[in-house]
């Protein structure tokens, strides 16, 4: 699954050939992603402006011009292509490539926005766990998919004050305080775990047991391995959801710290792997 810095880059991506864009045309080639489509969703969408798009958690959300925002969720699988309608284009900072014959056609491309940049956006998700919904604008805190969520990661209030606080008093491992949606939203466990290594946090420290400097050695750690992907993983052209990794332990165990040496090693906590050095975080 797309962990947030990948979805912002989407967002990044995707904004050029959206905000403030009109949906000239939209179709959905099958009833339902993970969720069915609800009712008249396309005809809903055309002739619509984009009036910004944002991410909250793991979802893109294109705000539209009649009260309505678009919801989209990635899933496990879903990709986002954009193409220049006629010929190469840029735009912002970005350059996308002409549609090739048969872009949007595909067996698992299930939307097709055409906007007025010009440009094509194709949703591609092989495995069909990716989600688009339509919420009212001003309900949408209040929807089920948002409302409980936590801080954003990489917003300025979060900080070694407010992680301070809202591990206060707890009683489980801190890895799993950190996964939890209504604590941090969007923070997943490939970078919980290189968070941890980086500020040598063990995972299975109690969270309300972390020490003050190492409660803020851990904020100021989510918002740089966040941010420094981020900036690994932006891209200039119009392929967006195919990323490649590089990590300091996630998903290596068995190879050595890239600290001490040491190997690196894997525990389940909560029903998902954890990957760190006991050598290095204590």
């Amino acid at each position: 699954m797309p962990e947030l810095p990948e979805v912002e880059t989407v967002r990044m991506g995707l904004a050029p050939a959206l905000e403030n864009h009109r949906l000239v045309k939209v179709e959905t080639r099958r009833g339902d992603l993970r969720a069915p489509f609800p009712k008249d969703f396309a005809r809903r969408l055309t002739g619509r402006l984009v009036k910004r798009l944002t991410r909250r958690a793991k979802y893109l959300l294109a705000e539209l011009d009649r009260a309505e925002t678009l919801v989209i969720h990635l899933g496990m699988s879903g990709r986002m292509a954009v193409y220049a309608e006629g010929k190469e284009r840029r735009l912002g900072q970005y350059v996308y490539d002409a549609a090739p014959s048969g872009a949007g056609s595909g067996k698992h491309d299930h939307v097709v926005f055409e906007t007025d940049a010009p440009a094509r956006i194709v949703f591609t998700d092989p495995r069909r766990f990716g989600l688009m919904t339509l919420v009212e604008t001003a309900h949408l805190d209040k929807d089920k998919l948002f409302a409980g969520l936590g801080i954003e990661p990489l917003s300025r209030p979060f900080d070694a004050a407010w992680l301070a606080r809202a591990l206060k008093g707890k009683k489980t491992p801190v890895k799993s305080a950190l996964l939890d949606q209504r604590v941090i939203a969007g923070l997943g466990n490939i970078y919980a775990c290189e968070a941890l290594f980086r500020a040598r946090i063990s995972p299975r420290r109690l969270a309300g047991k972390v020490r003050a400097d190492a409660i803020a050695a851990l904020a100021d750690a989510i918002k740089a391995v966040l941010g420094s992907s981020l900036r690994d993983y932006r891209k200039a052209d119009g392929n967006l959801g195919d990323f490649q990794h590089r990590f300091a332990v996630y998903d290596r165990e068995g190879e050595p710290c890239p600290v001490c040496r040491g190997p690196v090693k894997r525990i389940v906590q909560a029903g998902r792997s954890t990957f760190w050095c006991p050598n290095c975080q204590k």
